[in-house]
């Protein structure tokens, strides 16, 4: 639990009462997808893959040297955006990804909450950079698939579209005919703020430690739970006063 100041019961309860469907990132929010399969290692393994198709000098040394493979997916892109190139290091990825949803960790408290939520008469949507393959496959095994389908929303081969850019929720949001101000956006990356922002869609910020609290705010992001629980309690709540 980070040490910073928590986002008040207050906040929560209006952003829990103005929110008629919800857009959740996955990678963070709903479970650790590489728990037991290291997103550091699945980056250096993409690197080699280019290395090892003579293409070492397509990525700068940062870009080499980088722990995130969306970092290394996106580099690729901008040098050879819509290539074959960059629809393998794609594929590679999305097997990384499936590979990684069987040992991913469910994130405390997600699987209740996104079933009270759908309970109480929320309607929920995926908006993530990981593949909806990956996303299906996940949600399939936690039972939890039916609390989102068909509204899952992830990468594409318009890799340029990635998060910050805000497709992927207007994508959701056209999709179920949502107003961005009835919308809430949960994630934990600066992206997925950045994202949420420019769709004009409210953020909730989800920071499992203090490296990530830190990022977020230092992002512009204001509200921000270290738990899931607070946000259980207060759906959980807003559902009996409805029901009153």
């Amino acid at each position: 639990m980070t040490t910073e100041t928590e986002t008040e019961p207050n906040d929560l309860r209006n952003l829990i009462e103005g929110a008629r469907v919800v857009l959740w990132d996955f990678d963070g929010p709903v479970c650790r997808l590489f728990a037991g399969h290291s997103a550091e290692r699945v980056a250096r393994d993409l690197v080699d893959w280019l290395e090892g198709q003579g293409l070492h000098g397509l990525l700068e040394e940062s870009e080499r040297e980088s722990l995130d493979p969306h970092f290394v997916l996106r580099a690729v892109d901008r040098r050879h955006p819509g290539s074959d190139l960059v629809a393998e290091l794609e594929e590679r990825l999305t097997q990384e990804e499936l590979k990684a949803a069987a040992s991913a960790r469910p994130t405390p408290y997600a699987d209740p909450l996104v079933r009270t939520w759908t309970a109480v008469g929320a309607r929920l949507a995926i908006t993530t950079n990981n593949s909806p393959r990956v996303v299906k496959e996940y949600l399939t095994t936690r039972g939890i698939l039916p609390c989102f389908a068909p509204h899952i929303y992830g990468r594409t081969q318009e890799l340029r579209h990635l998060k910050p850019h805000p497709h992927c929720i207007q994508r959701a949001l056209n999709a179920m005919g949502a107003a961005p101000s009835t919308a809430l956006m949960i994630g934990d990356t600066p992206s997925d703020f950045l994202a949420a922002r420019a769709a004009g869609v409210p953020f909730l910020g989800y920071a499992r430690n203090e490296r990530k609290h830190k990022v977020l705010r230092e992002a512009g992001a204001e509200r921000i739970v270290g738990s899931l629980e607070p946000l259980l309690k207060g759906v959980w709540e807003a559902g009996e006063l409805g029901q009153a």
